[in-house]
């Protein structure tokens, strides 16, 4: 698809749905909700095409068990929503974790709580896309803030989920979702495509969720001859449930230490400008747009100021943090909520963090960012 059109003039959605196909996502459920509606439309005319499967469900709690039974089966899927609709998807997103079956959940933000504003962007649904199912789990987030990057990072959030078999969220909001940009397609020898392990074991011997070395067990596709037990229970190894305290710490522990082992390979941010900083802009998703004007505008004026640009929100980039808050003396959040990444940070650092907050549905500008970087006394 790539060699056809070198460049496009697409959306967000768009080119989250084009890169979908890409990835090798062949099934999608979902259920129609501003602003992520474009997704589903765009493969409901190309799904079928390529021979994959699209399924109108009749609510985000059966899109999010679709997709779940369709991964189980062998195929890449994926469904889209927004807040409220990503809600609902909470506890199957809570036993896709469990039960280790990866898959793609796009969460276009908007103004909330409850229906809020559906045409208006937000970005209140950070915590909620770390939290929002119950326990101790595990989780990635990726947040692109252009339409480019909504291509490259919805491929790999494929790569993500089936590399490390856990549900990966694209957390996107209204404003990337619906811009228009025009985009450079990757060549397609520049596209890594990562594939989900399969196991080499006889399925007479076969464990679905093996301890393995990698603390990730090779998956075993429903329908080519393996036969396996798959819940949202504690399980031990072959799958049934067990309430052996021994194994249920085991299991809980391996399911969150194979992110954390390999945070330092999901992590990824870019730093600019932040050699000589005394303060840093931390941004992630249509916020990052505004930043990089203001902090220009800043530096033009004399303000020592860089920027620390988000691209995977979870596992949070900690140990990144760290090393800046050595150099700099403020951190400036801004972003489309009360300060919920604000609120990480101040957790992660000594740091001062001045936030640049709006729930009203407007996005934030460039001088919102300007007026408080230069309200910071240092």
């Amino acid at each position: 698809m790539t060699n056809e059109v070198e460049t496009k003039l697409i959306t967000g959605n768009e080119a989250c749905a084009e890169a979908a196909l890409v990835a090798g996502m062949r099934f999608f459920a979902g259920y129609p909700i501003t602003p992520s509606t474009e997704i589903a439309e765009c493969l409901a005319r190309r799904l079928p095409k390529v021979g994959g499967t699209f399924v109108q469900m009749e609510d985000e709690i059966a899109s999010m068990a679709a997709i779940i039974g369709a991964s189980l089966a062998g195929a890449k899927s994926m469904t889209a929503t927004s807040g409220p609709g990503f809600s609902l998807m909470q506890e199957n997103i809570g036993y896709a974790s469990m039960a280790e079956i990866p898959c793609v959940v796009v969460n276009v933000q908007r103004g909330g709580p409850s229906t809020g504003l559906p045409t208006l962007p937000a970005q209140g649904d950070v915590m909620q896309s770390r939290w929002g199912t119950h326990g101790d789990h595990p989780i990635i987030v990726v947040t692109p803030s252009t339409v480019r990057e909504t291509y490259d990072w919805t491929i790999k959030a494929f790569n993500l989920a089936e590399r490390f078999r856990v549900p990966v969220v694209v957390l996107l909001d209204e404003i990337v979702a619906h811009i228009s940009e025009k985009i450079v397609y990757p060549k397609d020898a520049e596209i890594e495509i990562v594939d989900r392990k399969i196991t080499e074991r006889d399925p007479s011997s076969y464990l679905p969720y093996e301890n393995t070395d990698s603390d990730i067990p090779p998956f075993a596709e429903f329908g080519i001859g393996y036969r396996y037990h798959v819940t949202g229970l504690c399980h031990d190894e072959t799958g049934f449930p067990t309430n052996d305290p021994k194994k249920v710490d085991k299991l809980t522990r391996r399911l969150n230490r194979k992110i954390e082992r390999y945070r330092n390979e999901i992590i990824f941010y870019k730093e600019s400008f932040l050699e000589e900083a005394e303060i840093c802009v931390v941004v992630y998703g249509s916020a990052a747009r505004s930043a990089y004007r203001a902090v220009s505008d800043a530096r033009k004026l004399g303000y020592k100021v860089g920027i620390l640009h988000l691209f995977v929100l979870w596992p949070f980039p900690h140990e990144a943090l760290s090393k800046i808050a050595k150099r700099i003396k403020f951190f400036v959040v801004p972003e489309m909520n009360l300060g919920q990444m604000a609120h990480e940070i101040s957790c992660a650092t000594k740091q001062e963090v001045v936030k640049v907050n709006r729930v009203d549905g407007g996005l934030i500008t460039p001088v919102e960012i300007l007026e408080k970087i230069k309200s910071v006394q240092l």
